[in-house]
């Protein structure tokens, strides 16, 4: 403990971290946080295994500038829906917050998720909690180094394959794998996967709960989008105070006595060494550990369940709880407004782009026949997974010519392809010095593979 002298005695600066050792517990809700953590590892380790269409599923090829998300192949012009699936993440963090508390940090948060996993190798390889702490508090001895030895090693281990399966997702897992064990990993890839792995080990190894309490800003804001009746993990004082030990069959009401026989059970399994019994907490990250705690006790002693229990804090105070309010409204009618918006743009979007770039150098010319003549790059991008063939069409001014020395306009898979095209028309077809014309590309085995494109025909105009 860090202490300054003052003129009234000593002020506490801040105190030294103390290790948490959370006790195992078992429950409906330990068992459904169980059923999370096993299910989320296993798409996150699973997923980079699974192959589309000869591909891996789901890859983000940074240098191709191409992601796959299974049977869809999303460009950087794709970006906008980027944007909008970490603008349906956001609100839907304030949404479920608002309905369910802190239930991403409980049961999906990745924080949580590791350290579960890590807690469990570490129960596995030293003991239970009295075990673990008797471990940590003997001198140094062989069967101790070796214990602790061990335990690192499986961490480290796991945290390898932990930074592997990250990379493996922006290069193939497969040609990944070939270079780790040819020793031939590139210098950002093996970067990457070191730099993950030690985050991993770090975060979920050492520093667990103080992620949660002094990094994640989560918790310093989460008040902004509770209300009174949000679901949180809460103690009932009015039943369970005065708490103390008792005897069993002790008469509650003659001894003085609440619910609550003070074990301190609560406390022990709490992975951030938190007393729910004081209140409410930022640091609780309602995995309601204490609440399949408490009621192993209760079921111990005889007493009725739920002395700690989800419950909303109107719900507490005996009034009328309401499920459906503003806030969760209004956040229900925007997710399904972005999630239908985002999903019709899918559904409909076309893997086919054109731009057009008129020549400014020379801004129109005339050909031996007398017509006016404009140049343009075309730059087509087919952003499907087939190669396709393409018809091009212009119009804008009645009889104008699309010439171009590129018989067949065929463009390969995921590939940019520039063509150089002139429109020449006849000035006396001219509305004004400049005209609004359209590019039209069709695939000519795909109905739904077109577009049109806008652009500019310069001239002389009429005098």
């Amino acid at each position: 403990m860090q202490a300054q002298k003052t003129g009234d005695g000593e002020q506490e600066l801040y105190a030294a971290h103390q290790k948490i050792y959370p006790r195992e517990v078992t429950g409906y809700f330990t068992r459904l946080r169980m059923l999370s953590v096993v299910v989320l590892l296993g798409i996150y380790y699973l997923t980079p295994l699974l192959r589309w269409d000869g591909r891996q599923a789901l890859l983000f090829d940074l240098p191709a500038r191409k992601f796959y998300i299974f049977g869809l192949t999303l460009w950087p012009q794709d970006f906008i829906y980027l944007a909008a699936l970490l603008i349906l993440a956001g609100l839907s963090l304030f949404f479920f917050t608002a309905l369910v508390g802190r239930v991403w940090c409980g049961y999906a948060c990745p924080q949580t998720v590791w350290t579960e996993a890590y807690l469990w190798m570490e129960r596995k390889i030293e003991g239970k909690r009295s075990k673990r702490m008797k471990l940590d508090k003997a001198p140094n001895s062989a069967a101790k180094i070796r214990t602790k030895a061990l335990k690192h090693t499986v961490w480290i281990i796991f945290s390898l394959w932990t930074g592997f399966t990250f990379v493996g997702y922006f290069t193939p897992i497969d040609q990944l794998a070939a270079k780790l064990f040819s020793a031939s990993l590139g210098p950002w890839e093996t970067f990457w996967i070191l730099f993950y792995s030690f985050a991993t080990y770090g975060n979920a190894g050492f520093m667990r709960e103080q992620v949660c309490k002094y990094m994640c800003p989560y918790a310093r804001f989460q008040s902004a989008m509770f209300d009174s009746d949000t679901l949180i993990v809460a103690y009932h004082p009015e039943r369970g105070e005065p708490r103390g030990s008792r005897r069993r069959g002790t008469d509650l009401q003659k001894a003085g006595l609440g619910d609550c026989i003070d074990c301190n059970v609560c406390v022990q399994v709490c992975p951030t060494g938190i007393d729910i019994r004081d209140g409410l907490q930022y640091e609780c990250i309602a995995c309601s550990a204490c609440i399949d705690a408490c009621d192993e006790i209760m079921d111990k002693v005889s007493y009725p369940r739920g002395l700690i229990r989800y419950t909303t804090e109107n719900s507490a105070q005996g009034k009328k709880q309401h499920i459906l309010r503003p806030r969760v409204i209004v956040y229900a009618a925007i997710l399904l407004i972005l999630c239908g918006t985002l999903l019709t743009n899918l559904l409909l979007r076309v893997p086919l782009e054109l731009d057009v770039i008129r020549d400014r150098n020379t801004l129109y010319r005339e050909t031996r026949e007398g017509l006016i003549e404009n140049v343009y790059t075309l730059k087509i991008l087919n952003m499907d997974s087939k190669p396709h063939q393409y018809t091009l069409t212009a119009d804008g001014i009645d009889g104008m010519k699309l010439v171009t020395d590129e018989p067949e306009i065929v463009v390969p898979a995921g590939a940019v392809q520039e063509l150089i095209v002139r429109l020449q028309a006849d000035e006396f077809n001219m509305e004004s010095r400049s005209v609004a014309v359209n590019f039209y590309l069709q695939a000519n085995e795909a109905n739904h593979l077109k577009t049109v494109e806008e652009a500019r025909f310069v001239g002389p105009g009429k005098t």
